[in-house]
């Protein structure tokens, strides 16, 4: 008993640090996500198929991939779309949670990290980024793709505490 606690704190610290790297980016989200969906499964609280770690497990390390050939920082050398995309993407999986169906939940923080980046993209700040461009879709799969996979992988932790 004293491990399986021990096992929910560490996954639960786990998802708060990957939260908190989703909105201020030092290092890929998806990897403490990862760890902490993993350390809730070790720990009995919540029980995940096993494809389910398979499917994440490929997309965390696509998210590495991707942190590691996309360029640091935004042109204009200012990370306010973090804020944006982090936030509007954790309004989209909290939302699609109430619908107790993991795909709606993956489909609500896909669409909440799309429109925070496209409200990014009215700011003064995201002004250089063309709606309907090569532009918008490139910065969508180097910001929006870590962030989604991270809140994902965080909502199914979520659902699988609340639904079990």
């Amino acid at each position: 008993m004293v491990i399986q606690t021990i096992l929910l704190i560490a996954g639960v610290a786990c998802l708060a640090a990957a939260l908190v790297l989703v909105l201020w980016p030092r290092w890929v989200a998806a990897v403490p996500a990862y760890a902490g969906l993993w350390l809730m499964h070790w720990s009995y609280y919540i029980s995940v198929p096993s494809l389910t770690f398979i499917f994440w497990g490929i997309a965390t390390a696509i998210t590495i991939g991707l942190f590691y050939l996309s360029p640091s920082g935004e042109p204009d050398g200012n990370r306010s779309s973090n804020l944006y995309i982090g936030l509007t993407a954790m309004a989209g999986g909290m939302l699609g949670i109430m619908f107790a169906v993991p795909r709606i939940m993956v489909l609500g923080v896909i669409l909440g990290a799309a429109m925070g980046q496209l409200a990014y993209s009215r700011t003064p700040a995201g002004k250089w980024m063309l709606t309907p461009s090569v532009q918008f879709w490139r910065y969508f799969a180097a910001k929006c793709l870590p962030a989604i996979v991270a809140v994902s992988i965080v909502c199914i932790a979520i659902m699988g505490i609340v639904i079990d």
